[in-house]
């Protein structure tokens, strides 16, 4: 049985009613015996409700205390269930599930999370380049805004292809699994969304040196528009650069999104060497 409750603009709350696109999602989640599931913002609890119905431990975090009374009287207590009031991004889950054997290190993430934080929580699981998390999920399914799915999963030559995507396809596979018109939610919200599924892993080509990695990728990206040899002026002398640039069969007029991520790893310890040199 579900509930009602007026979504709040201030958590960014848009509730997922299309039974088609929830199947979707629980499927895009490949769920296994055994898999423990951390649930972002289950809301009404409509997905929640599906993944409970396949067996799995589920840890549902919710920030809005009023949904989590409700959530809490459509699924009372439970040995596959727990429900968390809080910040995803302040929580300290390791600690709050260590008297809770069953639901302790989730394997797998499954979202709608609000579009607003949509980067901070891919910080929270994935990490970064310098802290990538020590402890990977064996994949993310979100439901995010089409316009950061694309370029979560842009290829390179792309427009949507940019410092984002280097960033998080460094750490994780990306996959598009559907886009998601704003009439499957109440309220409809203003965009399109998607649902998009991340699958960590250590990259094949790893960087020497991932700070340098992130200097390289942050500066090439700080102004699109121009090419690669202009942008990354201030940390390699040009002739150097183009000299790199050759090694790498990169042509001199590239533009920071027509790198792949691998080439932009090379790059990157092109640059290591050199600033080792002087």
């Amino acid at each position: 049985m579900t509930f009602q409750a007026r979504p709040r603009k201030r958590f960014g709350q848009h509730w997922l009613t299309s039974d088609k696109i929830l199947q979707q999602i629980v499927a895009a989640a490949d769920l296994q015996s055994g898999d423990r599931l951390l649930e972002i913002g289950p809301g009404t609890g409509s997905l929640t409700q599906r993944l409970l119905a396949q067996g799995n431990t589920v840890v549902a975090v919710e920030v809005d205390r009023d949904l989590c009374r409700k959530l809490r009287g459509r699924f009372p207590v439970a040995d596959n269930f727990l429900l968390l009031q809080g910040d995803i991004l302040e929580l300290d889950l390791s600690n709050l599930l260590s008297d809770h054997a069953a639901f302790q290190n989730p394997n797998k993430v499954v979202a709608n999370i609000p579009y607003y934080i949509t980067g901070p929580i891919l910080e929270r699981l994935l990490g970064t380049f310098t802290q990538p998390n020590p402890a990977p999920f064996d994949s993310i399914v979100l439901l995010v805004q089409q316009e950061v799915a694309q370029r979560l999963c842009a290829q390179p030559g792309k427009k949507a292809f940019g410092a984002l995507t280097v960033r998080v396809q460094y750490l994780a596979d990306c996959e598009m699994i559907c886009t998601v018109p704003p009439k499957a939610f109440t309220p409809p919200p203003k965009v399109t969304s998607a649902v998009v599924r991340l699958t960590p892993r250590p990259f094949e080509h790893q960087a020497k040196d991932v700070r340098v990695l992130a200097q390289t990728v942050t500066q090439g990206f700080s102004q699109k528009r121009k090419m690669l040899r202009n942008t990354l002026s201030s940390l390699i002398e040009r002739e150097q650069l183009l000299a790199y640039f050759d090694d790498l069969a990169i042509t001199p007029n590239v533009r920071a999104e027509d790198l792949s991520v691998a080439t932009w790893v090379a790059l990157s310890n092109k640059i290591l060497k050199e600033q080792q040199s002087c």
